[in-house]
């Protein structure tokens, strides 16, 4: 259902590191930062892909399609993808820090957000 992905270039040398995530095609980009025990998400876009990389801690994944459910657990360092109209939950295992890309951006021109609940179909949630 997700696509795991990996940033687009890493540089490291004695300085530190720079890790270029993508080079282009998303519009949107958020950082969220979560405590540990916290759920995140329960929501799915109809038009947007989410690609998510996880700077710092961990969390469990869980994804919904079509009555398919499938679970990932991802630490810093990790990348992956979802796309449209995949149900996206994120129980975080402990504090973490996740960079955020939409490919479109959420906010639609007439005010309303391409964020549905799971349960309604409608309305909003965050990340």
């Amino acid at each position: 259902m997700i696509t795991i992905l990996k940033p687009d270039f890493v540089f490291e040398d004695e300085r530190g590191r720079l890790t270029q995530l993508v080079r282009e095609g998303f519009s949107q980009f958020n950082i969220v930062c979560s405590k540990k025990g916290v759920l995140r998400g329960e929501h799915y876009h109809k038009e947007n892909r989410e690609a998510f990389y996880v700077i710092s801690g961990s969390f469990r994944l869980v994804v919904k399609e079509r009555g398919v459910k499938e679970e990932y657990v991802f630490r810093a360092g990790d990348m992956f993808l979802v796309p449209p109209n995949v149900v996206h939950s994120f129980y975080y295992l402990e504090d973490s820090v996740v960079a955020g890309l939409y490919d479109i951006g959420v906010e639609k021109a007439d005010g309303s957000k391409d964020i549905y609940t799971e349960v309604s179909g409608e309305g909003e949630s965050d990340v």
